[in-house]
């Protein structure tokens, strides 16, 4: 298929690229020419992060330039969107995750694109912010369209665990939230999900569904992910509990602030978002049993965390947590 890849310059886009290309399809990918983390991939950078792939460079740097009548020039099969907004915040999540999306999805449909592939994530089956919000709305619009879709839902990144690993190299301890145990997850690697979605395409299962998925092995605490680089740093387990309620004190004032200074509002919600991942599990939701349930949050591929953990500390991999650089 010729697949048009939007956000193709974050981790998960350049991973996407290659399963995408490896996959065998021809890939193009609408990009600015300063792209990335704090816009900080030259035009000569991308080139380089995504060798096999056609590119197309916005003209003005703007977010809609490359993308504005790009599927409605070119024959394009297929669409698969790793776009999202980089704060969660309501205004960027509301003209990324929905309205920049909803701009896609209107020229998919005149542009007669066969299948639209979406990244969204797990965490919208219970949607208490503003991110989640409008990644159902735009969920909804995509299946109401007539499009033929695949909706993805990882669970947690690879990533998104591993903003501690250099505090514990340190000599600092391992920050958890209660007792480490208030949630947990079936993280997922970059190149596992980006296969998923490629997959997505062609595997007609996979097709006009909600698609909830995991890594392999059995779910993972903050707890556990702190005593396994323990372990392998050889060193004692230190960690440092840090209680919720500091952070519902933190969320009340911010948004007692935030009736005066909106710059304040913006950091309630960011605190909010925070006290969701402190709290939430990254899987699967049962509506019946008001649970979590790990047994029911499918798994894919075969790389674990640990693993992951392994490469990082070993100088195999290198550190590239960006927006996920929490702690």
């Amino acid at each position: 298929m010729r697949v048009a890849l939007f956000g193709a310059t974050g981790t998960i886009g350049r991973a996407t690229a290659h399963a995408l290309l490896g996959a065998g399809h021809e890939v193009v990918c609408p990009v600015r020419r300063r792209a990335g983390f704090n816009r900080g991939l030259t035009e000569s950078a991308v080139r380089a992060a995504l060798p096999g792939a056609e590119l197309r460079f916005s003209d003005d740097g703007s977010l809609f330039s490359a993308r504005s009548d790009f599927l409605r020039r070119e024959r394009i099969d297929g669409v698969v969107s790793c776009l999202a907004s980089r704060t969660g915040a309501p205004a960027d999540a509301w003209a990324v995750d929905y309205q920049l999306h909803a701009d896609l999805l209107q020229q998919a449909r005149s542009a007669e694109v066969r299948h639209f592939v979406l990244l969204s994530a797990i965490c919208v089956q219970k949607p208490l912010l503003a991110f989640q919000q409008a990644k159902l709305a735009f969920e909804k619009e995509l299946a109401d369209s007539g499009l033929g879709y695949s909706i993805v839902r990882p669970t947690a990144f690879f990533k998104s665990l591993s903003g501690q690993i250099r505090r514990v190299q340190q000599g600092k301890p391992f920050l958890v939230f209660g007792d480490g145990q208030l949630t947990a997850c079936k993280p997922i690697s970059d190149g596992d999900l980006a296969r998923f979605l490629a997959l997505c395409l062609t595997d007609p299962t996979r097709h006009n569904r909600i698609l909830p998925v995991g890594g392999p092995g059995s779910a993972i605490t903050p707890l556990e992910q702190g005593e396994y680089l323990f372990r392998r740093l050889g060193r004692q387990p230190r960690f440092r509990q840090v209680p919720v309620a500091l952070l519902d004190v933190l969320i009340r004032a911010l948004g007692a602030g935030g009736r005066w200074l909106p710059s304040w509002k913006e950091k309630a919600e960011l605190a909010r978002i925070g006290r969701y991942y402190a709290t939430e599990s990254m899987l699967a939701w049962d509506p019946v049993a008001q649970a979590y349930d790990a047994d029911a949050t499918p798994a894919f591929g075969n790389q674990t965390l640990f693993d992951y953990y392994d490469r990082l500390l070993s100088g195999e991999e290198a550190f590239e947590l960006g927006d996920h650089a929490v702690f």
